[in-house]
């Protein structure tokens, strides 16, 4: 399948293009996006209840931390169980396929931590040789 201009080819070839609803951008924003790869990242180890998961992600507000939680719910990449406590403790777990997507999103964080220097110089030494682009 390729997707769009990628140059990404295994099977029949399907251009997003040419099918304006074929799911893939929707799963890629949904799986690519900041929050979900690091709560993806972090369940990867195992259960976590909310305040432990808020606290393994830095940077993400409660707020955000739930809208994430309920989209990779609703996705089928996770589940929530509500333990009938007082206060109800929440705790989340990845789905057998939230786990098949763990090797794809290690293997990206990986990479991003091996490159991260070299991205941050290719950055600077552009944004010196275009000033005012507006790109950040």
């Amino acid at each position: 399948m390729s997707v769009g201009h990628t140059g990404i080819t295994t099977g029949p070839v399907v251009s997003c293009e040419e099918h304006v609803d074929c799911g893939i951008r929707d799963v890629l924003d949904r799986i690519g996006d900041k929050w979900s790869v690091l709560v993806v990242v972090e369940l990867a180890q195992g259960m976590r209840r909310f305040r432990g998961l808020q606290r393994a992600v830095p940077g993400i507000s409660q707020r955000m931390l739930t809208l994430t939680v309920r989209r990779l719910e609703r996705d089928g990449l996770l589940t929530r169980t509500v333990h009938p406590t007082v206060p109800p403790q929440v705790e989340y777990e990845l789905t057998p396929m939230g786990h098949s997507l763990t090797h794809l999103v290690r293997a990206l964080a990986d990479w991003s931590l091996e490159h991260r220097d070299a991205i941050a110089s290719a950055r600077q030494e552009w944004d010196g040789a275009n000033p005012g682009s507006g790109i950040r």
